[in-house]
């Protein structure tokens, strides 16, 4: 378990998680995301008795409230994305788009957090020792992803997940196309090592704050803004010094990067990306109901 962002993401948000993997995974991943996100959280902790009650009931509140408060939401914001690809679409535009995105994410984690806490009061020294096992499997894991080859190598992996992403919303891309996408993928500032550092200080932070918290078992309320702070400081990436300047660039560019993709889109391409937009604001509505 990672009481962290990518925690709340994958526990509370599985249709911005999935969506890429298209409408009839999302809604077959959607509908049983209370399931999916007690089995995942489960691996992390591997529940006692008492907490898998509690954890059940909590998840199944914030998927209701989700669907009922969030999913309407984002139907709207599928048909504004509509209405926006009419017009050109500039780096403001994206900009505004993305920081709407984390305004919503931000909703569900503050949504999340009490219950994150009660779980946080409830972990047994062996929990921790197991969610900090896990924490490190997953650095692993990215290590083997990201820290292995030399700079073209990463840059290629890179620009083939910018690509998929691409080719979900838009189709097929020209030769032409997918040259200046390469281009305009790898001017973007690669740091891998310090992204994996990044991590790994996150980790020690959150185990430090279990620990802490299992110590001293203080107020639920307390806990609640002990984690708000941990997921603002490490989300928003301020006081990290260097770190933080690095992060910043890089949301720019890829900003930028998606602005420049929605600028090569022939009408066809953005017809495509219309229709995309369509489905989904239907699957979102369908899941409200």
């Amino acid at each position: 378990m990672r009481i962290t962002w990518s925690m709340t993401k994958k526990a509370a948000l599985l249709a911005f998680a999935l969506v890429l993997a298209g409408c009839g995974a999302l809604r077959l991943s959607y509908s049983n995301g209370e399931t999916l996100s007690y089995w995942w959280l489960n691996n992390y902790v591997n529940f006692n008795q008492a907490q898998q009650k509690q954890v059940r009931t909590q998840l199944d509140n914030l998927f209701f409230w989700h669907q009922k408060t969030q999913l309407p939401d984002y139907a709207q914001l599928m048909d504004a994305g509509q209405r926006r690809l009419q017009d050109p679409v500039t780096v403001d535009t994206v900009r505004v788009d993305y920081d709407g995105l984390k305004k919503r994410l931000v909703v569900i984690l503050d949504q999340a957090l009490p219950a994150l806490a009660d779980l946080a009061l409830s972990l047994s020294p062996g929990q921790i020792d197991r969610i900090e096992s896990k924490l490190a499997d997953s650095a692993e894991q990215y290590r083997k992803d990201y820290l292995v080859g030399d700079i073209e190598e990463r840059q290629r992996y890179r620009y083939k997940k910018i690509m998929k992403q691409a080719q979900y919303w838009f189709g097929d891309f020209s030769d032409a196309q997918q040259r200046r996408i390469r281009g305009l993928s790898d001017s973007r500032p690669l740091d891998n090592e310090l992204v994996m550092a990044d991590r790994s200080q996150r980790h020690r932070d959150l185990i430090a704050l279990l620990r802490k918290i299992r110590l001293d078992q203080p107020p639920r309320m307390a806990v609640v803004q002990a984690l708000k702070a941990y997921t603002r400081v490490h989300y928003e990436r301020i006081g990290n010094g260097d770190n933080a300047i690095f992060f910043a660039a890089s949301t720019d560019a890829s900003i930028r990067l998606t602005a420049d993709i929605i600028a090569l889109a022939t009408p066809q391409q953005k017809t495509h990306a219309l229709e995309q937009l369509q489905d989904l604001q239907k699957l979102f509505l369908d899941l409200a109901a």
